[in-house]
């Protein structure tokens, strides 16, 4: 699977909006599940890649004992920024890196933390041996990938309205990227693949998304993802027609009130003999 360019720019606007709208939509009920399966590991130590505007971060600075030194990392400015601006419950080392080269030394964390980054990296085996060097032996990994996107029905709502709004072109970002990276089978030959030798424990985990109102949810897609990249960079002056008609197809699903879909990932752990 190849990543668009556009599919990793997340921009202040996009940043602003992921914050405000997405995260709640989608993210913070993983980030609720993850924690504590960081948790139970007892780290002392611990990298974040992909932290996004820092729903995870934050999940763990109040989670996890004082004790535990937490670096959060995002390939993006835009999201460390907005995620600072935000604050923590405590003190965190925000550094912008590159999950395919992190800047930091051989054996240095007992566990790295992703949720919802790994389906943007361009070369999974890559980016997934770089999380090995940095991670002690001993250590885990704990990532978390969406299922297919026909598990997660607001996405999948609106990936199917806007393909009837530009059917010569349709917008696939959701499909593409996001819900791309699904298959089991091949999450463990690129953990393979990146030197990992043990066997990752991989559960599927539904939750509820939920939104106060159509829009809300059509905004977050729309305008809080990169998404908004490609309508955009079909028509620059049909991104309102876009939301609208997101909005009106998740009505017709879920109807004018609050939205309540089904979401659905897969939580990996593994760890580094």
């Amino acid at each position: 699977m190849s990543i668009d360019g556009s599919d990793k720019d997340f921009r202040d606007a996009i940043a602003k909006v992921y914050e405000s709208h997405l995260v709640p939509l989608i993210f913070q009920p993983y980030a609720e599940d993850l924690v504590p399966r960081i948790a139970s590991r007892q780290p002392t130590n611990v990298l974040e890649i992909a932290a996004g505007t820092g729903v995870v971060t934050r999940a763990m600075t109040s989670g996890l004992p004082a004790s535990v030194a937490i670096v959060a990392t995002d390939l993006n400015q835009s999201m460390i920024d907005q995620a600072m601006a935000i604050g923590t419950a405590r003190p965190v080392e925000w550094r912008q890196a590159d999950a395919m080269q992190l800047p930091f030394a051989d054996g240095r964390f007992d566990a790295v933390v992703c949720q919802f980054g790994a389906m943007f990296f361009p070369d999974k085996a890559k980016a997934f041996a770089e999380v090995r060097r940095v991670l002690a032996p001993g250590g885990v990994f704990i990532f978390s990938v969406w299922d297919r996107i026909e598990e997660n029905e607001i996405p999948d709502t609106v990936t199917t309205a806007l393909a009837g709004l530009f059917p010569d072109d349709p917008p696939r970002f959701m499909a593409r990227t996001p819900h791309g990276y699904y298959d089991r089978a091949t999450i463990v030959r690129d953990l393979v693949d990146g030197g990992f030798t043990t066997s990752p424990e991989i559960a599927t985990v539904a939750a509820r998304s939920r939104a106060r109102t159509a829009r809300d949810a059509a905004i977050a897609f729309c305008l809080g993802t990169p998404l908004r990249n490609e309508i955009e960079e079909r028509d620059p002056n049909r991104l309102d027609d876009a939301t609208d008609a997101a909005t009106r197809a998740i009505e017709a699903r879920f109807g004018r009130g609050v939205v309540d879909g089904k979401i659905q990932a897969h939580v990996v752990m593994i760890e580094n003999s």
